[in-house]
C-alpha cells in the first residue's frame, strides 16, 4: 500500500495511491497520514478498503510531505563505507546518531533553498524508516514489526554549517527545506526487502550516486533496534538512514549546489523527487 499528501503547504489531504498509480481520497477514512494513522490497527483497516471505491483525486496537485506531525527526525551519518571514504571519515563501529530538526521538512518537489552565507550546499539521497508503534529496547528481530512504512529522503546538508562551524552536525542539517520526504509512504508489504534497494541521484541531468541499500553498514532492523536502545520511537517518528557514495563533498574538486541547480532522486519502489535550488530571500 501507498500513502501519500496532496494540496498545497498546510492543506495536505490523506490519499491511497492505487496500483494504476492513481490518486485515491481517503478523507472519511483517516484524518490525515501522521502517527495516529500509521498503528497496524489503522493501516489493516486501510488495507480492507476496495481502492475502487474511494473517490479519484487530480494528479496535478502539488505532493507534500508523504508523513506529517513527524515527533522525531534522526538521521545515521556515514552509513555507507564507500560515502564514508570519500568524505575521509572512518567507518564507524557503532551508527552515528544526529537528528534533524522537524521544521526542515517539505515536499518531495519543493524548492530548496540556500541558505544564507551557504557557500557548501550537498545532497544525499537516503532510505527513510518511519515508525507505526512505540518502539522501546526492542530487539533486532523484532524491531521491523515496529515499522509503518518507507518513504524516500534527501538529506539536503551545508558542509561549512555541518563541519566548519563547531559543535554537532545538526546547524548543516536542519535548515529550512533541507527535508524533502516521499512522495510516498510504502507499506513493508510493498516496499519488499529494502536492504536491497537502489538509490540514485543527479543534479541537472548528471547521475552523481549510484548505490544500493546492500551496502549499509548498519541494516533497518539493526538501526531501529539501536536507536530505541538511547530514545523511545513513538508512531509517526523517522529515521533516515544514510546515503551512498557521490556527494558534492566528495568529489574532486567538491562541487556544491547553486541557485537554478534541479535534483532528481528516488528510491527503487518508493518513488522520486524532484527539486530546484532557490536562494533565500534577503529581507527589506
Amino acid at each position: 500500500m501507498k500513502l501519500a499528501r496532496i494540496g498545497g503547504p498546510g492543506e495536505e489531504r490523506p490519499v491511497l495511491v492505487d496500483t494504476a498509480g492513481v490518486y485515491r481520497d481517503l478523507r472519511g477514512h483517516l484524518d490525515d497520514v501522521d502517527g495516529v494513522a500509521l498503528s497496524p490497527q489503522s493501516l489493516a483497516r486501510l488495507r480492507a478498503l476496495d481502492p475502487a471505491t474511494l473517490p479519484v483525486v487530480s494528479g496535478a496537485e502539488r505532493i507534500g510531505p508523504c508523513v506529517t506531525r513527524v515527533g522525531k527526525f534522526v538521521c545515521i551519518g556515514l552509513n555507507y563505507s564507500d560515502h564514508a571514504a570519500e568524505t575521509g571519515a572512518r567507518i564507524p563501529t557503532e551508527p552515528i546518531v544526529f537528528m534533524k530538526a522537524t521544521s526542515a521538512i517539505v515536499g518531495p518537489n519543493d524548492p530548496v533553498v540556500r541558505p544564507r552565507d551557504s557557500k557548501k550546499l550537498d545532497w544525499e539521497v537516503e532510505l527513510g524508516i518511519v515508525i507505526g508503534s512505540r518502539a522501546h529496547y526492542v530487539s533486532e528481530a523484532a524491531a521491523l514489526g515496529h515499522v509503518a512504512g518507507y518513504c524516500v529522503v534527501n538529506d539536503v546538508s551545508e558542509r561549512e554549517f555541518q563541519l566548519e562551524r563547531g559543535g554537532t552536525w545538526d546547524k548543516g542539517k536542519s535548515c529550512d527545506t533541507f527535508g524533502p520526504i516521499g512522495p510516498w509512504l510504502v507499506t513493508p508489504d510493498e516496499a519488499g526487502d529494502v536492504a536491497n534497494l537502489a538509490l540514485w541521484l543527479e543534479v541537472n541531468g548528471r547521475r552523481c550516486q549510484n548505490g544500493t541499500t546492500r551496502n549499509m553498514i548498519f541494516k533497518p532492523d539493526f538501526l531501529v533496534s539501536y536507536v530505541s536502545r538511547f530514545m523511545t520511537l513513538h508512531p509517526g517518528d523517522l529515521i533516515s538512514t544514510g546515503t551512498p557514495a557521490g556527494v558534492g563533498l566528495g568529489e574532486k574538486p567538491p562541487r556544491f549546489l547553486n541557485p537554478g541547480d534541479v535534483v532528481e532522486l528516488g528510491v527503487e519502489g518508493l518513488g522520486r523527487q524532484r527539486q530546484t535550488v532557490v536562494a533565500e530571500r534577503q529581507s527589506a
